[in-house]
């Protein structure tokens, strides 16, 4: 193992940098307008599951591509 110890978990600093910036991006709206946040986790609440997996399944390709295309 190359520069590390051996059992040690390597972490890519890309990786602690995409992580850092997600958790950024998922604090703003609370932390901005609280009221708003409230108010979608509501909404979303009651939204109906097949909608929020659809929901879901369109950011995930989004972001996938968006990885993909970041490669090359």
């Amino acid at each position: 193992m190359p520069g590390g110890i051996r059992g040690a978990i390597v972490v890519d600093d890309r990786w602690l940098q995409v992580l850092g910036l997600v958790l950024i991006i998922e604090a703003l709206l609370p932390f901005v307008s609280p009221r708003s946040y409230r108010q979608a986790v509501q909404q979303i609440a009651n939204t109906p599951d097949r909608a929020l997996r659809a929901i879901a399944f369109v950011v995930l390709v989004v972001g996938a591509l968006l990885v993909m295309l970041s490669h090359h």
